[in-house]
């Protein structure tokens, strides 16, 4: 960048050893040294501002000298590049002080601090950066080694590939239980996601209101009726199906009833399948968790709301996802996919925090496109956390390739028929680069 290179500092606390050295490296550099301004009057003539007001061991609120520089930096009008954390937001929750320093980007030192990515953290960070330097995941003070962020390499190693040799049903076989009369559209957007995800042989037990609108729609997957008035006989037909798939996804657009209920927690507790449930199973297994597949075959995922009803303990706080879903694994253990922007997923020893969630997912049918996503990987033999934590990614990836097609009107249909674009590297797909 043209122009002098200008640090500001606080002359008031300059003596230490370390703020020596430092001056001494930033004079050698050539970057001028001046006592920080008294208002922003001289900070509008700057092309970008550098935020290294604060680490990782802010305490809120901030004092009232940090606080002045903080409105002053934000009313330049500059773009403010933050150095590993905006000042002003909290480096493990994501909470915000006011003031805070809004970023249009955030390179973090070493490794993403967990409140970059979380909201409302996630807004005053802007693109987020890392940059490597040799720091262990152990020598990390805001997360520790439990938390982890999906880069797009992560994404390339963890997502399957089909072998030369691969078969229809080796591509992955998985079941979708889902449907009603009311909402079929559920069962083929879940069996869309499945398919667009890879799936070679997808196979959709719907209930018999349903059966004629799914097949209209499905002419590549197999669709198979079960009588959800009679739990019996619906567990029958299903538990047969079972025996030839890979995998299992229960839950979108069935309807709740006292029948249906009884359908899903005898096809969920007795299959041996790895499973979904999302929406309606959700809804239909609260209160029946305890001791449930506690083999870790199973993951759920609930949006905000439906955790709230499963959790047993109501609506989440602001700031509070971490915590609700961490006591929420102390208390079940079964892996758990919290939707949000930035959704979360973990099992009772590790937490994984996605970065490509995108506003164009907010349409209806999208969790139900992630479902049949879900069930596809755990037909190709993935573990519940990574099918969540890679069909989350590829989920977000998506729905933001769909938005850069029709930046108005995205439907879920449109985020399943972009995963395959979404499946190939892209280094500005995600807002978590790396250096």
């Amino acid at each position: 960048m043209d122009g002098p290179r200008v640090a500001y500092h606080d002359p008031t606390h300059d003596g230490s050893p370390t703020r020596v050295a430092s001056r001494e490296r930033a004079r050698a550099s050539g970057v001028e040294l001046r006592a920080f301004p008294a208002d922003e009057s001289d900070l509008r003539v700057a092309g970008l501002l550098l935020d290294g007001l604060l680490g990782v061991n802010v305490h809120f609120p901030l004092d009232a000298p940090t606080a002045a520089r903080v409105s002053a930096m934000n009313a330049a009008g500059v773009p403010i590049l933050a150095l590993d954390l905006a000042t002003g937001t909290d480096p493990t929750t994501g909470a915000l002080n006011q003031p805070h320093i809004r970023a249009v980007a955030t390179i973090a030192i070493g490794r993403p601090k967990v409140g970059s990515l979380l909201d409302p953290g996630r807004d005053a960070t802007g693109d987020l950066w890392c940059a490597p330097i040799g720091i262990h995941d152990a020598d990390l003070l805001d997360a520790g080694p439990d938390a982890f962020v999906l880069t797009e390499s992560g994404f390339e190693t963890l997502l399957p590939r089909r072998t030369a040799q691969a078969d229809k049903r080796s591509s992955g076989a998985p079941l979708i239980v889902a449907g009603s009369g009311e909402f079929p559209g559920a069962a083929i957007l879940c069996a869309l996601g499945a398919a667009r995800a890879g799936a070679g042989y997808v196979t959709v037990a719907v209930p018999q209101a349903a059966v004629e609108t799914v097949r209209a729609h499905l002419i590549e997957q197999v669709v198979v009726p079960f009588d959800d008035t009679d739990a019996q006989s619906a567990i029958h037909t299903i538990a047969g199906l079972t025996e030839h798939c890979s995998s299992l996804a229960i839950g979108p657009g069935l309807a709740l009833s006292e029948a249906t209920g009884t359908i899903v927690r005898e096809i969920v507790a007795q299959t041996k399948l790895p499973t979904v449930a999302d929406a309606s199973a959700l809804h239909l297994l609260t209160g029946h968790l305890s001791g449930l597949r506690d083999d870790g075959t199973l993951i759920l995922t609930p949006h905000e709301g439906e955790f709230a009803l499963v959790s047993g303990r109501g609506t989440i706080a602001p700031g509070g996802r971490r915590e609700r879903l961490r006591a929420f694994l102390d208390e079940f253990g079964i892996p758990t996919l919290l939707k949000g922007r930035t959704t979360l997923v973990a099992d009772r020893t590790s937490l994984h925090l996605n970065p490509t969630g995108t506003s164009a997912l907010a349409t209806a049918g999208t969790g139900d496109v992630l479902s049949g996503i879900v069930a596809t990987l755990l037909s190709q033999g993935l573990a519940p956390v990574d099918a969540g934590r890679v069909g989350a990614f590829w989920h977000g990836r998506a729905g933001a390739c769909a938005a850069a097609a029709r930046p108005f009107g995205v439907v879920a249909g449109d985020v399943a028929n972009a995963l395959g674009q979404a499946s190939r590297a892209r280094s500005d797909a995600s807002p978590v680069r790396i250096f």
